[in-house]
C-alpha cells in the first residue's frame, strides 16, 4: 500500500510558511501501515498540479491532496480535478447546507464566494469539514483514490483523524504495523547510537529501531510489522532494560505530550525565563487545559526586570553575573512567590549566537525549580546553536521540574 501527498501553494514554495501538512500526514499513514513514497509541493498553477496528479497516479494507491480550495480566485484546485477526473463542477445542496451552518451567526449573508464553496466535481464524494467551509473530496479511479483536502492545518488534521483514515482503512486492505517510543536525555545521537548497538543487531525480523533527534532528548522509535508485531512488547522492554542507567521517558503520542501531561498532575506552576524568552510558557500553553495549572510567566530578559519584578539581588548579579546558580536559584523562588504557585522554574543561559565567554561559553544553561520543599539548580552546557540552545533548554527545565516533583512527593 503506497501513497503519494501534493501539497498546493505559493506560500510554500516561497517559504512563508512551514508545511505541516505533509507531515502529519505521513504520519498518520505510517500508523495504518500505509508507506509514503513521495512528497512534492506545488505551485498555484495548473499544469503543475496537473502533472503532480498524474506522477501520483502512476506511482501509487492513494493520492493526499491539500490546498486550493479556498473560495478566492487563486485557488484552483477544485477546477484542475474536475478537469483531471472529466467531471464538471455541480452545485451540491447538501455541502451548501454544511456551508450555512457554519457561517450561522457568524456573517449577516452568504455572498457568491461562500456560495462557491458547495460547487464539487460530480465525480467526487464530499466529506464534511467541521473546522472549515471547504469539504474535503473523495475520487476512486481504477482501484486508486485521490482525497483533496483544505490547506489549513487544523481543518486538515481534524478531517485526517475523524473522516479521512477510517475511510482509508475500510477501502483498502492496509498491513498493520505498529510502534512504540521513548524519549532518552542527555545522550548525544552518535553516542546513543554505539550504547544500543548490541540491541540493534539483536533484533528479529520485522522489528527495526529509529532515532529521531528532537530539542533536549533522543526519540527511539521501535516499530513492528508484520511477524515482529508479537515480539514488539518483549523487545520494548529489552530497549529499556538496554538503556542502563540512562535517563527516559516513554513517549505515547506527540512531541512532549507525556512530559506535559505529567506537568498538569504535579500542581500550578510559573515560569521565569531569560535564555529561552518565553518558549517554556508557549510549549506549555499549547496544550489545551493548560490554564488549569499554568499560572503565568515573566520573560526576564533584563538585569533590571530580574532586580525589580522577580527580586533578584543586585549584587548577586554583579558578582556571579546573569547565568549563575544563584540568580536561577532566586528566578525561580521569585516567580513562584509573586504568582503564588506550588513550583516556580527558571531558565538563564547564553543562547548564542554571541555572547558567550571562555568561563561561561555560549550553550552554558541554569536551570532552577522551586518549590514548597525547597529549590535545586543545575548547569547545562548545551550546544553553539541558538535556536537548539533553546529548544533544549525548554526541554530540560521541563523534564527537570517533573523529576523533582516526583522526588519530592509527599
Amino acid at each position: 500500500m503506497k501513497a503519494f501527498i501534493i501539497t498546493i501553494g505559493d506560500e510554500i514554495l516561497l517559504g512563508q510558511i512551514l508545511d505541516t501538512n505533509s507531515r502529519f500526514m505521513s504520519a498518520a499513514l505510517a500508523g495504518i501501515g500505509v508507506e509514503t513514497v513521495k512528497m512534492v509541493s506545488v505551485s498555484d498553477k495548473k499544469d503543475e498540479i496537473k502533472k503532480a496528479l498524474e506522477e501520483g497516479f502512476a506511482s501509487s494507491d492513494l493520492i493526499l491532496v491539500s490546498g486550493g480550495l479556498g473560495p478566492t480566485k487563486d485557488d484552483i484546485t477544485k477546477g484542475v480535478l474536475a478537469e483531471f477526473f472529466n467531471s464538471p463542477l455541480v452545485f451540491n445542496e447538501e455541502v451548501y447546507g454544511w456551508v450555512k451552518e457554519y457561517f450561522r451567526g457568524k456573517i449577516s449573508a452568504m455572498n457568491e464566494y461562500n456560495k462557491s464553496q458547495a460547487y464539487l466535481p460530480s465525480a467526487c464524494i464530499p466529506i464534511k469539514n467541521e473546522k472549515g467551509t471547504a469539504s474535503a473530496m473523495w475520487f476512486e479511479r481504477g482501484g486508486k483514490v485521490l482525497v483533496s483536502m483544505p490547506g489549513v492545518p487544523f481543518e486538515l488534521e481534524n478531517l485526517i483523524s475523524s473522516a479521512i483514515l477510517p475511510r482509508i482503512k475500510n477501502t483498502f486492505k492496509c498491513s498493520e504495523l505498529a510502534y512504540k517510543m521513548l524519549g532518552v536525555y542527555d545522550k548525544p545521537e552518535a553516542e546513543l547510537a554505539m550504547f544500543l548497538s548490541s540491541f540493534e543487531e539483536s533484533l528479529p525480523k520485522g522489528l527495526s529501531l529509529a532515532y529521531l533527534p528532537s530539542p533536549g532528548y533522543i526519540r527511539l522509535r521501535l516499530t513492528a510489522k508484520g511477524e515482529g508485531l508479537a515480539l514488539l512488547d518483549e523487545y520494548f522492554e529489552k530497549l529499556k532494560q538496554s538503556l542502563g542507567g540512562l535517563k527516559y521517558s516513554v513517549i505515547k503520542s506527540g512531541d512532549n505530550a507525556e512530559l506535559l501531561e505529567k506537568l498538569s498532575q504535579i500542581g500550578t506552576l510559573s515560569a521565569a525565563e531569560s535564555c529561552t524568552g518565553g518558549n517554556i510558557s508557549a510549549m506549555i500553553t499549547a496544550r489545551a487545559g493548560a490554564s488549569a495549572y499554568y499560572l503565568g510567566g515573566i520573560t526576564a530578559y533584563s538585569n533590571e526586570v530580574k532586580i525589580n519584578v522577580l527580586c533578584v539581588k543586585r549584587g548577586d548579579l554583579e558578582k556571579h553575573g546573569a547565568v549563575s546558580k544563584e540568580v536561577a536559584l532566586q528566578m525561580a523562588e521569585g516567580v513562584r512567590r509573586l504568582t503564588g504557585a506550588d513550583w516556580g522554574l527558571a531558565t538563564t543561559g547564553i543562547a548564542g549566537p554571541a555572547g558567550g565567554s571562555a568561563e561561561k561559553p555560549v550553550g552554558t544553561v541554569w536551570i532552577a525549580v522551586s518549590g514548597r520543599a525547597g529549590s535545586k539548580a543545575e548547569k547545562f552546557c548545551f550546544s553553539s546553536v541558538r535556536e537548539r540552545n533553546i529548544g533544549k533548554a525548554s526541554v530540560t527545565a521541563l523534564q527537570m521540574l517533573v523529576d523533582f516533583s516526583e522526588e519530592n512527593r509527599p
